[in-house]
C-alpha cells in the first residue's frame, strides 16, 4: 500500500469518527453509565432481580457504543503517529505493521457504523426468531432446519445466546416449525434484516430420481418487549391450551402438560412455549411472544397503510422471496432486496450473514 493512500484511508477514518461524535453524545452516556454504575454498586442491588437486570442491560448497552467509540478514537491517533515514523524513518517493518493496523482498524470501523445504523426503538432488544416451511412437506422442512443451522452459527459468532422456545420436528426430516430466542444487543436490529421468505434451489436428497426442486421458508423475526410497552390484552380473547412438550428443547418437560399455547382469537394469532420445565414460566414467555407479535402486527398494518397512501408496494410476503439460495445449477445466494450476492453459499450456510445483514441496514438509510 502506498503512503499516500495509507494518509488517505487514516483522514477518511478520522473524518468519519469526528462525525459520528457529533451525534453520539458520548460525555453524556459516559456520564449515565457512571451513574448506573454507582447503583449496581449500592447495597441491595440485586434485591430486584428484575429491575437489576435492567441497569445491567443499560449499562451494557451504552458501553458497547462508548467503549467502541474510545478504541477507535485510540487505534487512530496511534496509526497517525506510526504514520509520522514511518515517513521519517522509511523502515519496512513498521510500514508493514501500520498496513496491517489500517486493515484491521477497517474492519472495526465498518462494524462500528452498522452498529450505528441500528437507532430504532427496538433495535437493541433481544430477538425472537421464527421459522415456517411452505408447502413441499419434507423438503421445505429440511430447508427450515438448514436456516435454523444457519442461524444458529450466526447468533453464536456474534456472542449471542440461542434459547428454543417451540420446536416442531418434521414426520422424516427438518422441522414443521421452530421459534427462538436470541439474546444479545442489538440481536433485533441485525436480525430484522432476515424477515421474509427465503428461497432454496437444489438438487433434492429425498428425490430419487435427482430432480431440481424450489423450497420456501417463511422467517418472522420480533424484538422482545420490555414491560414498558403497553399492549391492551382482554383474558377473554385468549385461550390457553397446554400440552406435553416434545422435540428439541422440551425432551427433560415431556412427562407433564408443562407447554402452553395461547391463541388470541380476535386476530388468531398463536404462540408456543416449551422451554421451561414449569407451566408457569412457560405462560410468562408465551404472553411476551403474544404481545411481541401483535404489536408487529399493528406497526406492519400502520406501515401498509402509509405505503398505500404513497403508493408502494411491500415487499415482505409470501409471493415475493427476499433472498434465494442457489445449490444448482450453480452455486449463488442473492438477496433481492440490496442484490448483494455471493458463490460462497457454504459459508454462508455456516452463518456467514454479515454481507446481507450490512446491505439490507445501509439500504434503509439512503
Amino acid at each position: 500500500m502506498e503512503m499516500a493512500e495509507m494518509r488517505q484511508k487514516l483522514d477518511k477514518m478520522a473524518s468519519t469518527l469526528a462525525d459520528f461524535r457529533g451525534s453520539l453524545d458520548l460525555e453524556e452516556k459516559e456520564t449515565r453509565i457512571a451513574e448506573l454504575e454507582e447503583r449496581m454498586a449500592e447495597p441491595g442491588f440485586w434485591d430486584n432481580q428484575d429491575e437489576a437486570q435492567k441497569v445491567i442491560g443499560e449499562t451494557n448497552n451504552l458501553k458497547s457504543v462508548t467503549t467502541a467509540f474510545r478504541s477507535l478514537e485510540e487505534k487512530i491517533d496511534n496509526m497517525d503517529v506510526s504514520y509520522e515514523l514511518v515517513k521519517e524513518e522509511d523502515d519496512q517493518d513498521l510500514r508493514d505493521e501500520l498496513e496491517t493496523d489500517l486493515k484491521s482498524v477497517e474492519k472495526e470501523m465498518e462494524k462500528f457504523e452498522l452498529q450505528m445504523l441500528l437507532s430504532e426503538p427496538h433495535d437493541a432488544n433481544n430477538a425472537i426468531l421464527e421459522l415456517h416451511p411452505g408447502a413441499g412437506g419434507t423438503e421445505s422442512q429440511d430447508w427450515a432446519s438448514m436456516l435454523l443451522r444457519m442461524y444458529t452459527r450466526w447468533a453464536e459468532a456474534q456472542g449471542f445466546s440461542v434459547e428454543t422456545l417451540d420446536y416442531l420436528p418434521g414426520d422424516e426430516a427438518g422441522v414443521k416449525s421452530v421459534t427462538l430466542m436470541i439474546k444479545g444487543h442489538n440481536a433485533f436490529g441485525y436480525l430484522k434484516a432476515e424477515k421474509g421468505v427465503h428461497r432454496l434451489v437444489r438438487i433434492s436428497p429425498f428425490d430419487s430420481s435427482g430432480r431440481r426442486h424450489t423450497s420456501f421458508v417463511s422467517c418472522d423475526v420480533l424484538p422482545e418487549l420490555d414491560d414498558n410497552i403497553e399492549i391492551d390484552l382482554s383474558p377473554e380473547d385468549i385461550r390457553v391450551d397446554t400440552f406435553r412438550s416434545s422435540g428439541a428443547g422440551g425432551q427433560h418437560v415431556n412427562t407433564t402438560d408443562s407447554a402452553v399455547r395461547m391463541t388470541h382469537t380476535p386476530t388468531n394469532t398463536v404462540v408456543s412455549c416449551q422451554s421451561e420445565r414449569s407451566q408457569i414460566k412457560n405462560r410468562e414467555q408465551a404472553m411476551k411472544m403474544l404481545k411481541a407479535k401483535l404489536y408487529q402486527q399493528e406497526l406492519d398494518r400502520q406501515r401498509e397503510e402509509a405505503e398505500a397512501i404513497r403508493g408502494e408496494q411491500s415487499d415482505i410476503g409470501w409471493g415475493s422471496q427476499i433472498r434465494s439460495y442457489v445449490f444448482h445449477p450453480y452455486n449463488m445466494v442473492k438477496d433481492h432486496r440490496t442484490n448483494v450476492e455471493t458463490g460462497s453459499v457454504q459459508s454462508v450456510m455456516d452463518g456467514d450473514l454479515t454481507q446481507f445483514i450490512d446491505g439490507y441496514l445501509r439500504s434503509q438509510m439512503d
